[in-house]
């Protein structure tokens, strides 16, 4: 364990800072945590262990928040997300990796312009709503690793509380990613000799989620938005950029 902290520290250091973050922002740390890891690994592998590091990270957040669910919106949000994800990790297989990395970072970006420059606008409080971000959510997940922009951008319309939204959202994303860690594990994404990495994960997932719970209430909601997109605005831009270069 100590030479796997060794060899991979500065991924870990990431993955707590992404927690963190993901847990304050409402979206998941998927979202930062996706594109950080597909710096140090190959992009099926990332998406296996973001999978099931997940389920761990979302069980933390339930567990810390569990008094905030909203079911509807658990319900009318979170089947379709959760069908759609399979579908989405289904199609990873019909693709090159390396395109479906590029193809993530440029809808991170996206999304990420479309949140800041939308930041004082929101959807309408509608089923119809609701359904749509969970198809749009869960297939972005399946298909990139990430789909909580989506998933706070529909939520977040509702004006929920911050704790009522955490809550809501990871219990959402944790039958996406229970959904999804089957798929990609038929589709060989879950490779044994990685699971040791995700060892560590574990125990940063719930680290991670316990500090952002000890700071949620002191920074609002609205500013923590703002440096999760930013974070994912840069780690986008650097990844294409990235890409590119070595092209």
């Amino acid at each position: 364990m100590t030479e796997l902290l060794k060899e991979y520290w500065l991924f870990y250091l990431l993955t707590f800072v992404a927690e963190v973050i993901g847990t304050l922002s409402g979206f998941g740390s998927s979202i930062i945590f996706v594109p950080v890891a597909s710096l140090f690994f190959e992009f099926d592998i990332v998406l296996g262990i973001t999978a099931i590091f997940h389920v761990f990270s979302n069980l933390s957040k339930i567990s810390l928040f569990n008094k905030g669910i909203d079911k509807n919106i658990a319900i009318k949000l979170g089947i379709p997300a959760v069908i759609f994800v399979i579908l989405g990790a289904y199609f990873t297989n019909f693709f090159q990796m390396e395109g479906l990395e590029l193809g993530m970072n440029f809808t991170l970006l996206a999304l990420a312009v479309v949140l800041i420059y939308n930041h004082d606008k929101k959807l309408n409080q509608s089923n119809q709503n609701l359904i749509g971000g969970g198809v749009v959510s869960g297939f972005l997940a399946g298909l990139f690793g990430s789909g909580g922009s989506v998933r706070g951008l529909t939520m977040s319309s509702f004006d929920l509380n911050k704790e009522t939204f955490i809550a809501t959202s990871a219990l959402i994303d944790l039958g996406v990613d229970l959904s999804r860690s089957v798929v990609y594990s038929f589709n060989g994404y879950v490779k044994e000799e990685y699971l040791i990495v995700i060892l560590p994960l574990i125990g940063i997932s719930f680290i991670g989620s316990y500090i952002g719970k000890l700071i949620v209430d002191k920074i609002s909601h609205r500013s923590f938005k703002f440096i999760a997109l930013g974070v994912i605005t840069t780690a986008s831009v650097v990844q294409i950029i990235l890409h590119f270069s070595t092209v």
